[in-house]
Order: structure tokens, then C-alpha cells, then sequence
């Protein structure tokens, strides 16, 4: 393995850190707000989600690509509706005394979370043996003086 491939495969991992954090922050952000029936754009707060792509490396016209990772997309709301509950004396309930609620799913939001957690993990793994290996090549190199 060369080095360039080493510090590729570093750059691989950085990316996949850098998305799972955010999927991390959007899932506490959805979980802090399950409960908000009024945002500043309007209506009940709707669950956020993440949306990565692959990462791809042009070597030129025609030629292959390489795989550099991921890259987020963006960041989209979950457009599907919440509950109706009816509390008339809720101060967001509408003429008929129902109130629009957060699509906020918690069991949901908490497997986002760990499942998040654990790629996060992962990609730190894969980034320390990247950088155990780029040691050991140093090291060799420096013996080969």
C-alpha cells in the first residue's frame, strides 16, 4: 500500500466522521424538539434528516473515478404529518381543538442515534489504523537511510 493510498483512505474516513457527527447532531436536534408545536417558520416542528452522496475523484475525461468518501447532500425535513391530538386549552390548537404534533419519532430518533454513533466508531478506527500504518512506513524509511 503507498502512502498516497494510505493518506486516501485517511481522507475516506475523515469524511465519513465528519457526516456522522452531523447525523449525530440532527438526531439530538429532532429529539430536543419532539414536543414543539410551534416553529418560526409555522406549524409543528417537522424531524430533519440527513442525506449523504458518495465522494468521487476525476482523474481526467473519460477516465475512472475514484471513491473519496462521503459528502452531505443536505439537510431535508421529513414532511410527513404528525399526530392530531385534541386539547382545546393548548394555546397552538386550532377552531376544532386539535393540536398538530412534532413527527418526531423517539425510538426512531434514538437508533439514528446509536446506529450514528457506532459508524462514528467505526471511521475513527479505520483512522487510527491509517495512521498506525503511515507510522510503520515512516519507520521503515527512516531505517532504510
Amino acid at each position: 500500500m503507498s502512502m498516497n493510498q494510505i493518506l486516501s483512505g485517511m481522507d475516506i474516513s475523515a469524511s465519513g466522521l465528519t457526516g456522522e457527527r452531523l447525523r449525530m447532531e440532527v438526531a439530538a436536534n429532532n429529539i430536543a424538539n419532539q414536543h414543539s408545536t410551534r416553529t418560526a417558520q409555522g406549524g409543528a416542528y417537522q424531524r430533519q434528516q440527513v442525506t449523504f452522496a458518495a465522494a468521487m475523484a476525476q482523474h481526467g475525461a473519460g477516465s475512472a473515478q475514484d471513491l473519496k468518501g462521503v459528502t452531505v447532500v443536505g439537510v431535508s425535513s421529513d414532511t410527513t404529518p404528525g399526530e392530531s391530538i385534541f386539547d382545546p386549552g393548548h394555546p397552538d390548537a386550532d377552531e376544532t381543538g386539535h393540536v398538530q404534533q412534532s413527527n418526531v419519532n423517539l425510538p426512531h430518533e434514538m437508533v439514528d442515534l446509536v446506529t450514528a454513533s457506532r459508524a462514528y466508531e467505526a471511521n475513527l478506527k479505520s483512522l487510527e489504523t491509517f495512521r498506525q500504518m503511515a507510522e510503520q512506513a515512516l519507520s521503515l524509511l527512516r531505517g532504510l537511510r
